[in-house]
């Protein structure tokens, strides 16, 4: 059991090169990369303190992968006390502002807004955005929203403190999901938010529903959706290639640090802000089995990263991430 539990793990960190095309079954695996931390480190635990014997075969496969556990989990973060240093930027699944009551509260809308002016973000990329007339995000001067579905009703949004020198969308076909960007003037230097939301897989939180479907039915349609996220992953780096700016990619990508699509986009020169200064699982989706990070702050090489945090507050089925960076 052991061996098998080290050889998938071991198999897991050949994903980010596997083209989802090419083995859209393996690209599956992904999803499953922190229950096979956590099966191997519990083997080490099993064999080193139980059985007070050498636990050779998953330390190794553990250490060979540190940048993998180190994505599931970080000991320790960092922050700084001067909340004034450097742009800050916060990215947030809102879920349509819980529109079809997944949640039993009545306030959700007035509960984000009032909880985004008190983190008060330079910039804030909202998915899944709804004009909801309950929200407030007046303090906000500059917004660039985008609707891509048939029924013009959900949207990607770029809420910005500074001027937004430009703007612009992808529009994925048949589909809701998109990719928009804007081009935003900060002191004496211009950058490009990405803000971002990859095909949905449309698995539920909730692993009793899952359970009731049929198995073979999910493992084709995440498939099928692995295979438009590696689509649509090309063309936001064919896009990314032209900015004449650095880039900055946030949002929801549906998929974990362990995939070939996330792989892919911080091989262009960015860094994961929860890597360089994150605490904990970095939990982003609520999901019954096991902590699952899907949403991204994803920032150039040269910046410092001052800040990252999670922000645990049941407002939709995401978590709001936080960052503060030095351009």
């Amino acid at each position: 059991m052991n061996s098998i539990a080290a050889f998938a793990l071991l198999l897991s960190y050949l994903l980010p090169y596997v083209s989802p095309k090419t083995f859209p079954l393996l690209s599956v695996l992904s999803l499953a990369v922190p229950i096979l931390i956590v099966v191997n480190v519990v083997f080490l635990i099993y064999w080193v303190v139980l059985l007070n014997k050498k636990a050779i075969l998953s330390l190794v496969v553990l250490v060979l992968g540190i940048s993998h556990v180190t994505s599931l989990y970080k000991i320790s973060g960092k922050s700084t006390e001067d909340t004034t240093d450097g742009i800050s930027l916060l990215s947030f699944n809102v879920r349509s502002f819980n529109r079809f009551s997944w949640i039993d509260s009545k306030t959700i809308p007035q509960d984000i807004s009032a909880f985004v002016r008190s983190e008060s973000p330079d910039i804030f990329c909202a998915q899944e955005y709804y004009n909801n007339p309950d929200t407030d995000f007046s303090q906000y001067q500059y917004k660039f929203e985008d609707f891509n579905n048939d029924n013009g009703e959900l949207a990607l949004v770029v809420f910005s403190k500074y001027p937004i020198v430009n703007k612009g969308s992808l529009h994925f076909k048949k589909t809701a999901n998109n990719i928009i960007f804007c081009d935003i003037a900060i002191q004496k230097d211009t950058l490009r938010i990405y803000n971002v939301h990859l095909q949905s897989h449309k698995i539920s939180s909730n692993t009793n529903r899952i359970s009731q479907e049929d198995s073979q039915k999910l493992l084709k349609r995440i498939q099928i959706s692995f295979e438009r996220q590696q689509e649509q992953v090309d063309e936001l780096i064919e896009h990314m290639r032209q900015s004449p700016y650095r880039n900055i990619v946030m949002g929801d990508f549906n998929n974990s640090a362990y995939s070939y699509v996330y792989d892919k986009i911080v091989s262009e020169g960015l860094q994961d802000t929860f890597k360089e200064a994150g605490k904990g699982f970095g939990k982003t989706w609520e999901f019954d089995l096991f902590p699952v990070r899907i949403d991204f702050i994803l920032v150039p090489e040269e910046y410092e990263v001052l800040e990252f945090k999670n922000i645990h507050q049941e407002l939709s089925d995401h978590y709001p991430i936080f960052s503060r960076v030095q351009l």
